[in-house]
């Protein structure tokens, strides 16, 4: 007698239906393998756990934005000699997460800043943590755009409660008001409160240049991001060089100024 067709509803009412995906397989395996009663039982709770781990997981993908599919398993580390690699395997434990502190990136445009942020944000959500990802064009957008409708403060504790918020090319466009002070207000509430990573083509000496309005208050808000911070430099050539084109050959001229007809 095949049960299935009688627990569909009940295991649906229950709201495990994903169990059917491998009861069958696992009703074969526990007849070959002669498994207790309480062994196959256990096989298709840790399926069930396994599967609804890897629906959150897309569900934090999903909402953290990323531009792409970017793990450091991808990352060619091999092309920065200079890199510091424990440093960055041991980010990707998170555990700077848990110290609420901030990650700061810097280094030549190609270098591979994007990437291993976006790596770095893909082993947090796998730890469970919820990440964004967003440029700071884009972020200072948003949040322009929720002052219009009269949402900034809702946006902006949405923002502080984010476990792990990555800006990527921090200071590509100087920061003016009034984005400059909203700048200034997401790192305040984000302050001792949640993980930032910063990416930035500036060399870290610069960072104050991207204030260009109002060097006090960029003085103010580098200096919460500062604290405790983990500092990666990315120092080599950029990925994103052009191939060459190949030799065209060139079109044979005719000699003389004009056709003669007959």
């Amino acid at each position: 007698m095949n049960p299935i067709p009688e627990l569909t509803p009940h295991l649906k009412q229950l709201r495990l239906s994903g169990i059917l995906d491998s009861l069958e397989a696992r009703n074969r395996e526990a007849i070959d393998r002669k498994l207790a009663y309480t062994e196959f039982l256990a096989l298709l709770v840790q399926d069930e756990v396994a599967r609804r781990e890897q629906k959150k997981l897309s569900l934090r993908l999903r909402r953290a934005n990323f531009r792409s599919h970017k793990t450091l398993e991808g990352f060619d580390f091999e092309r920065l000699p200079s890199l510091n690699r424990a440093l960055v395997h041991d980010l990707a434990t998170g555990r700077f997460i848990a110290e609420k502190v901030a990650v700061l990136i810097a280094g030549p445009c190609g270098t591979g800043k994007s990437h291993l942020a976006q790596a770095l944000g893909h082993a947090a959500a796998r730890q469970g943590y919820d990440v964004l990802f967003a440029p700071q064009t884009q972020l200072l957008a948003g949040l322009r755009q929720a002052q219009a409708v009269g949402s900034f403060e809702r946006r902006l504790a949405a923002l502080a409660r984010t476990e792990l918020l990555i800006i990527d090319d921090f200071g590509l466009k100087p920061l003016r008001p009034p984005e400059d002070e909203m700048f200034h207000d997401l790192v305040a509430e984000r302050y001792e409160r949640g993980a930032t990573i910063l990416t930035s083509n500036l060399d870290f000496s610069e960072w104050g240049d991207a204030f260009a309005a109002n060097k006090m208050l960029g003085a103010a808000t580098l200096d919460r991001l500062r604290h405790g911070a983990y500092r990666v430099i990315l120092d080599g050539d950029s990925y994103r060089t052009p191939k060459p084109l190949p030799d065209t050959p060139k079109s044979p001229v005719a000699k003389g100024g004009k056709n003669t007809h007959s």
